[in-house]
């Protein structure tokens, strides 16, 4: 069956790895007869900093508050046209992959602003303006699949368990889980390129090959089993309780045992 997919692309080098990743991705899921929609952010001279400038017609113009102005701009549909666009193909998307390349340790400030930009109170937080009800695994975003696609530059063992980074998971939990499992959506495993700076022809065209691949499979893999927030687990939507995970503290706790 077709589905809607959202590419957003963060890398200003038409030549680069990501922009290699991306084309493939792109190819592999038009064959597949999805259809794809591209944000790619460079090229749109897209907006980073999240300001004043992002609601022209004010709630209060004492004070900025974002929550309270990001939620008035979205309920009102005063939003600017460019955060709009956005959200009308993120709302339309059934996945969405974010093709960028890690910088230290973390996605480029062109995408953090667009997380920042399009993910409005209303829509990616404080869904149905229910305060703290609607969060990790349910909201606004719910039903939806989302991948990171990463290039990064240090080889696979340095994002080992015991690697001089850290595990890539961990370093990109805040994005996985912070933000996408948080606003709703199912995250599905990192798809991660190391030592991207030293490829070969024949390596880029394995990792091509393999990001092909797993656009095959973008909604039939098991997503990430982060817990969620209203499952249970948390008896005071904030804490473990004390029978979960006895014993385990930190980003492994907030994991669930995958399915059989």
């Amino acid at each position: 069956m077709s589905k809607k997919v959202l590419l957003v692309h963060a890398h200003p080098e038409p030549a680069s790895l990501s922009s290699r990743l991306l084309a493939a991705a792109t190819a592999s899921l038009a064959a597949q007869g999805h259809e794809v929609m591209l944000s790619d952010l460079y090229a749109m001279r897209w907006k980073a900093v999240f300001d004043e400038q992002d609601f022209p017609q004010r709630l209060d113009r004492t004070r900025l508050s974002f929550i309270a102005e990001s939620g008035h701009a979205y309920a009102s549909g005063r939003q600017t046209p460019d955060v709009q666009s956005e959200q009308e193909k993120l709302l339309a998307a059934d996945a969405v992959i974010f093709q960028f390349p890690l910088w230290w340790f973390g996605m480029p400030a062109i995408l953090k602003g667009w997380f920042d930009r399009v993910f409005a109170y209303g829509l990616a937080y404080g869904y149905r303006d229910a305060g703290n009800r609607y969060r990790y695994g349910a909201g606004g975003l719910a039903g939806k699949r989302a991948m990171l696609s990463v290039a990064v530059g240090g080889p696979q063992e340095d994002y080992s368990g015991r690697g001089i980074n850290g595990p890539l998971e961990q370093l990109l939990f805040p994005v996985t889980h912070g933000t996408l499992f948080f606003a709703g959506m199912d995250v599905l495993p990192t798809h991660a390129v190391y030592s991207a700076a030293r490829m070969s022809a024949g390596d880029i065209e394995r990792a091509e090959a393999g990001l092909a691949s797993r656009m095959r499979h973008l909604f039939t893999e098991q997503p990430i089993p982060f817990r969620p927030q209203n499952g249970g687990d948390y008896p005071d939507g904030h804490v473990l309780a004390d029978r979960v995970a006895p014993g385990v503290s930190g980003i492994d706790a907030h994991l669930a045992a995958p399915p059989a």
